[in-house]
């Protein structure tokens, strides 16, 4: 045994077995982690050039309050993210409390009453369905406000039904929403080629119709972003992937300039827009995040790797599996029973640096149609780039694994997961 796993044992009292069994599911990866730090690699120079470019200086992670007029930190990171994302304008604001919230702004900054939005990639993840208000009616969403919705199921396999994409499209159809990401879904995430091949579809019957892509979980997993292969508008959540971990709030939207300045009205004021907005002296913080956050990418990915190899050694299904190449940070797995689903996120949550002592129970949680189960031992919280792990309790009990700031730490996470589902005496299989 080598010496990180006979420190293992001996510091977390991981079982043996355990142990040797992950050990051999780690050296059969290795040759897949090499792949993934290639593209941090490109990725790393790509965000290194953009702040060079928007000559980057310690002036701007100073703070301003109340207006947040003339906030040199605030301007320079959204210069820096147009860049990253190659595109023509970016909002990146404190302001933008999640990636629900940044959807929200960009579906009601350019959808008015009697517009259709049209979703080709089948229901959206839960929260959004209660902003969009027909799957799930709440005050205030687009269904209140006159705006339609229609959605294109998923093909029994979890792909999209290209061929019915342009049949689906009316002549009230003003967006696009893509959802990158699996969510709560059991399912292939969307790769990028099979995001311009929706884009070119929609813009084949007409070119004005908005393309918006839900880009949460999947930033920096490739080397280039959905704003690359068509996509008008992009959006995301900085304490995920391009917060690097150390954004302690914040969310992104960028793509053309139409678009985007709309959401800043949205998310100010009409007349006011990227005008203001302090940046309350966390500048300095979400610019080094998005320096950060292609290596912390990788190690999210390395870990999902990881797990994905250990549960299909084991028996289970999971999705995607270890060879497959991936869209975004996300690993489900099969488990098909709500004592191992709860089992696995005891052990995620044991292998925090945050509240590692507590036990994480299923409950209710605002906007789910069911109790949710989520371990997240986080410096920030509900930080999924850090590692978690959450579950919506219901058949047929898959489980989703995300994050890490680095890979050991998912690494002793998953041990630790499987570890506490083999000592509560379930048949793993491990001898």
């Amino acid at each position: 045994m080598d010496i990180a796993y006979k420190y293992i044992k001996e510091n977390f009292n991981v079982d043996e077995k355990v142990l040797n069994f992950c050990k051999k599911a780690e050296e059969s990866v290795k040759d897949i982690f090499q792949e993934i730090d290639k593209n941090a690699e490109i990725n790393q120079y790509k965000v290194l050039k953009a702040m060079q470019k928007n000559r980057l200086s310690d002036c701007h992670f100073s703070a301003t309050t109340g207006y947040g007029y003339d906030d040199l930190g605030r301007d320079t990171l959204e210069e820096i993210y147009k860049d990253v994302f190659n595109t023509e304008s970016a909002l990146v604001r404190a302001q933008i409390i999640s990636g629900t919230h940044a959807l929200t702004i960009a579906l009601f900054a350019n959808l008015r009453h009697g517009d259709e939005l049209f979703s080709p990639v089948g229901s959206p993840y839960d929260t959004l369905q209660g902003v969009i208000g027909h799957i799930r009616e709440e005050k205030g969403s687009l269904k209140e406000h006159g705006i339609s919705y229609r959605e294109l199921d998923l093909l029994p396999n979890g792909k999209v039904d290209f061929e019915n994409i342009a049949k689906n499209i009316t002549d009230k159809t003003k967006m696009v929403t893509i959802q990158r990401s699996k969510g709560y879904n059991y399912r292939p995430s969307l790769s990028l080629e099979e995001i311009k091949k929706i884009i070119d579809i929609v813009k084949g019957v007409r070119k004005d119709i908005i393309c918006m892509v839900d880009n949460c979980y999947g930033e920096f997993v490739d080397v280039i972003e959905p704003t690359e292969v068509g996509a008008d508008l992009a959006v995301g959540s900085l304490i995920k992937n391009p917060g690097g971990g150390l954004a302690p709030v914040g969310g992104y939207i960028v793509g053309k300039e139409e678009y985007v300045e709309n959401c800043a009205y949205r998310l100010t004021a009409p007349g006011l827009g990227k005008e203001v907005g302090p940046s309350l002296g966390i500048s300095g913080a979400l610019i080094q995040g998005l320096f950060l956050a292609p290596t912390v990418v990788a190690s999210s990915l390395k870990g999902a790797v990881f797990c994905s190899k250990i549960f299909e050694d084991l028996g289970y299904n999971v999705e995607p599996k270890p060879l497959d190449k991936r869209s975004d940070i996300v690993q489900a797995i099969q488990l098909k029973d709500a004592d191992k689903v709860i089992a696995f996120c005891e052990g995620i949550q044991s292998g925090a640096p945050v509240d590692s002592f507590v036990s994480p129970k299923p409950w209710a949680m605002p906007g789910y149609d069911c109790d949710v189960i989520m371990a997240a031992g986080a410096f920030v919280q509900g930080s999924s780039i850090e590692l978690s792990a959450d579950a919506p309790i219901k058949p047929p009990y898959n489980v989703y694994m995300q994050g890490g700031l680095t890979y050991f730490h998912s690494k002793i996470g998953i041990i630790l997961a499987i570890d506490k589902m083999y000592k509560k005496g379930i048949n793993l299989g491990i001898s």
